[in-house]
């Protein structure tokens, strides 16, 4: 702002002394002192408030007054409450030395000019910086990121003196300032998640602020730019994928002007978001066709062969083929009418990543795939250490939400589940089949526990699920076709879904209620599918043996 606009605002209270030609001098800041020589403290272009305590004799004022031209200060106002008038010899320093003077009528405190020249300033500040964010938005958007969103969050640090941080939906951190300080610690990440993905649960609209010890911090959500407006949207089907800009500082006072801007930066965070989605999609579909290949029960060989493109993809310049885990995870929501699979594929991208890593490198390593509910990722390990007792290191399921339990839990609020399943780790193609029916059962396993985010390892398992990958093939179709082939019969004819029916009722452990719920079907419907079940098969679905022989042919199917 410019030196003339103080005198145009009848509310500051100011008179002009001297340098009637030096108005149109620009202001960029504002800093209060009675010290004899503030020079430490000064960077140039300040307009500086006295109460002219420094002054002893009038040979105080040429010294003060030299200091100050010095370090480059755009004027000078001095306070009347202290002295009544200026002294002349004040008015006089600054005459010789061209630094304008202003008189502060003793009925206006040093404060209210204080907040009004930021609030000017800071205004044109944010409008310079708007641009920037434009030039900075359509660069990315046509082209290469530029720096990415580290670029953008360095300007809000040194143009507003605001710091930022770009947070996961488990608090990791995505991108952070370099130019305002250190991180975030881990643990006030995981709680600015937390009440972000509470909030938006709630439906009240951003920023959200929480104050934390001393601290106000204002939360923007970011969102896919290519998404629908959320309004028109279940919360649940994005809730736990989307980031979150988080601004130290309360954004509940701010101008219009402000919030536009940062709005302007969350849709260029988008950007980026949406392009390291983009370069998911080859590890996406490298995932989709080997778990294909393993689902269908196609040859180790051509596994093999999948497995060997997915290696250096996934792990570049590795020469050794890797050992391999599979993870599998599911969100499940009341009422059953929200597919989770694709939520859940973003999540557990999200989950297997260090939480204390920082940036995208690191999930540039898994594969996942998604189909419904469910997601199953394709870890690569590079080498598989043994533990102490024997057992394979890796991933264990029982640190894998550690650090992301608290944020996961107040986004799937009183009505999801988050649910995982580990593998043990395998090392050829021939074992992929068994550690996917491992990190499937061992989430089943998970989702019996009480809570809302749950994981199982298959340490865990019984020993019928680590057996079953080995019972030769016409065993399986020997005990699978007795079992379920009148089943698939009566559906080809009547379009019963009997096998769907039966699946869901042993997936929810034999509950009526929530099978019913899930299948959306009346109970009474749902007792007559499974009656007829059982009579098919002249099997009784309460007993335990008949409940585990129809699991374990649904599983070797």
């Amino acid at each position: 702002m410019r030196l003339r606009a103080l005198l145009d605002t009848d509310a500051l209270g100011l008179r002009l002394l001297g340098g009637e030609d030096e108005l149109d001098r620009t202001v960029r800041g504002v800093m209060t002192t009675d010290l004899r020589d503030p020079s430490r403290y000064l960077s140039g272009g300040e307009l500086v408030l006295t109460g002219l305590a420094w002054r002893r004799d009038a040979e105080d004022s040429d010294a003060f007054v030299r200091i100050l031209v010095q370090a480059g200060v755009a004027a000078l106002a001095a306070g009347e409450a202290e002295l009544g008038d200026v002294p002349d010899d004040l008015v006089l320093a600054c005459a010789r030395n061209r630094l304008p003077l202003f008189a502060v009528h003793e009925s206006v405190a040093f404060a209210t000019i204080t907040e009004h020249v930021v609030r000017q300033v800071s205004g044109e500040r944010a409008g310079d910086l708007a641009a920037v964010v434009d030039r900075h938005r359509r660069m990315m958007t046509s082209g290469p990121a530029g720096g990415g969103p580290d670029v953008v969050l360095d300007l809000l640090g040194s143009d507003l003196d605001l710091r930022a941080w770009v947070l996961s939906p488990t608090g990791r951190l995505i991108a952070g300032s370099k130019t305002t300080g250190p991180a975030l610690p881990a643990d006030m990440c995981a709680k600015l998640a937390a009440e972000h993905l509470a909030a938006a649960r709630t439906g009240r609209r951003g920023p959200h602020r929480l104050t934390l010890g001393s601290t106000t911090y204002s939360l923007f959500p970011v969102r896919s730019s290519g998404r629908a407006p959320q309004a028109s949207r279940d919360v649940r089907e994005t809730v736990l994928s989307d980031w979150l800009l988080a601004v130290e500082a309360d954004a509940g006072d701010w101008p219009e002007e402000r919030l536009d801007l940062l709005q302007g930066v969350t849709q260029l965070i988008s950007v980026e978001r949406d392009r390291r989605d983009a370069a998911r999609t080859v590890r996406r579909r490298l995932a989709q066709e080997v778990l294909e290949l393993v689902q269908t029960g196609a040859a180790p060989a051509e596994i093999a062969a999948r497995l060997r493109v997915a290696a250096p993809v996934l792990l570049p310049g590795l020469g050794a083929a890797p050992h391999w885990q599979v993870v599998v995870a599911r969100v499940e929501w009341d009422g059953g009418d929200i597919e989770g699979g694709a939520v859940a594929q973003s999540l557990l991208e999200e989950i297997l990543v260090d939480p204390l890593s920082a940036g995208p490198e690191h999930s540039d390593r898994l594969a996942v795939a998604h189909t419904g509910d469910e997601a199953i990722a394709l870890v690569p390990l590079p080498a598989v250490s043994t533990e102490h007792d024997g057992s394979e290191a890796g991933i264990l399921a029982d640190v894998l939400l550690e650090s992301v339990r608290d944020p996961l839990a107040a986004g799937l609020d009183d009505d999801g589940r988050v649910t995982l399943g580990v593998s043990a780790a395998v090392h050829s193609a021939e074992g992929l089949r068994g550690a996917l029916e491992e990190a499937r059962h061992a989430r089943r396993v998970a989702a019996a526990r009480p809570g809302r985010v749950c994981a199982a390892g298959h340490q865990e398992l019984a020993s019928h699920v680590l057996l079953l990958p080995f019972v030769p093939d016409d065993v399986r179709r020997a005990f699978t076709a007795r079992l379920l082939d009148p089943l698939r019969d009566y559906d080809r004819r009547h379009r019963a879904e009997l096998i769907p029916t039966l699946e869901a009722f042993l997936d929810c452990d034999g509950s009526w209620t929530r099978c019913a719920t899930r299948l959306h079907l009346h109970v009474n419907t749902l007792r007559y599918r499974v009656g007829r079940i059982e009579q098919l098969t002249s099997r009784d679905l309460s007993r335990l043996e008949d409940k585990l022989d129809f699991f374990l042919a649904l599983r070797m199917s």
